[in-house]
Parts: C-alpha cells; structure tokens; sequence
C-alpha cells in the first residue's frame, strides 16, 4: 500500500494518549431511555475527543422512538458513544454510552460484557423508560447508581419517591446531575466508583 505524500502513519494525538501512570482501567456504561442525556454526559466529562454513532432522526422513527420531551432531538446513537476520564494518575475510566432506543437494545450485551459498573440516566418527565433498563442491569448483575438528569420542565421529587417508583434497593445511590456541565457528571463516575468501592469491601462485589 502506498501512502503518498508521507512516510509514517500518523499516531494519536497527544492529547489522547493514555498518561504513562496509568496502571488499572475500569469500564462503566452508561444507560437510560431515549433522549435522557447519555451522549451529552460522555461528551462533557470526556479528556479525549469522543467517538460518537450518531445518525440523523428520519421519518421512520415516528411511531416507533418514543422522543417525548426530546422533540427538538434531531440525531440519535444507534450503537455506541466511547469517551475516557481519568479519576486519578493510577485509574483510568473507559466510558461506553448505550443508544437509547428499545430497537437497539440488542447491542447492549455486548457493550455490558466487561462492565464493571453503570451509570442509570433518569428523565423524571419519563421515569416509566427506566423501568426495562434498571431490569436489564439487575438481570445481569451489574451494579449502577441512578442520575437524576435535571431539565428546565422537569418535575422534582424527593429521593425516597424516586427510589420507590423505581423499585430500587436501600443502598443504590441516587444523585442529581447536569450532565452538560463537566463537573457534575464527573461527581456522578465518582459517587460509583465509590458505591464500587464499598461492595467491593463488604465481599458483594465479584
């Protein structure tokens, strides 16, 4: 094969090249119904420029996409968003959103196999979306916390509601995010990676 016009294969660039103190990687998924804000999350806490598979919206998802409170939404993941933060000079967090859309959920087996834990977007406009999702996760035995993604119209409920209508465990946490703002979504990987923490130590972790 002949490059022409140039005589090595261009590598990364710097500033996506994993630090040379990296020594442990972890994989989270990030999950939830339909237009929640997964895309925007790992595009805002991502250090290196994320892969996204976005496609246009058509006329063919009418009827089909439920993009209630998304009606401006005008693209959509059909198979995977792939960003990386790192939570220390040691960890390395390799971040892999899930498309929203029940008809792609088959190519989540593949993106949870590995996950060490998720992070559940909620859309409080649309909490019956995140019934099959959290479902999905207990089936196979993923750990998660659930993210509050805040919207301008979106109603407030206290967490003990939430975690009620949810059906969720005392000890699943539950936190509020912005995920367009890099700090906020970056609190939602750490308050995981904590709750990773303390199964890990109490021997529930496998």
């Amino acid at each position: 094969m002949d490059f022409k016009g140039s005589d090595t294969i261009p590598g990364p660039r710097t500033e996506d090249q994993l630090p040379h103190t990296a020594d442990a990687a972890v994989k989270i998924v990030i999950v939830g119904g339909f237009g929640v804000g997964k895309t925007t999350m790992v595009g805002s806490v991502s250090e290196i420029r994320p892969l996204t598979t976005e496609e246009t919206m058509t006329q063919a998802g009418i009827g089909v996409d439920d993009n209630f409170g998304s009606d401006t939404k005008t693209a959509t993941t059909v198979a995977m968003d792939f960003g990386r933060i790192s939570i220390t000079d040691e960890l390395v967090l390799y971040l892999f959103g899930t498309p929203g859309q029940e008809r792609f959920w088959f190519l989540w087996n593949g993106l949870f196999e590995g996950a060490l834990g998720a992070v559940v977007l909620i859309d409080t406009r649309r909490l019956e979306v995140s019934f099959d999702v959290i479902g999905r996760l207990e089936e196979r035995g993923v750990p998660f916390v659930v993210a509050v993604n805040s919207f301008p119209d979106g109603p407030r409920y206290p967490v003990e509601d939430l975690r009620a209508a949810l059906d969720l465990d005392p000890e699943i946490p539950i936190v509020e995010c912005d995920v367009r703002r890099r700090a906020s979504s970056r609190d939602v990987l750490m308050t995981l990676m904590r709750f990773l923490h303390s199964l890990a130590m109490s021997g529930a972790l496998r």
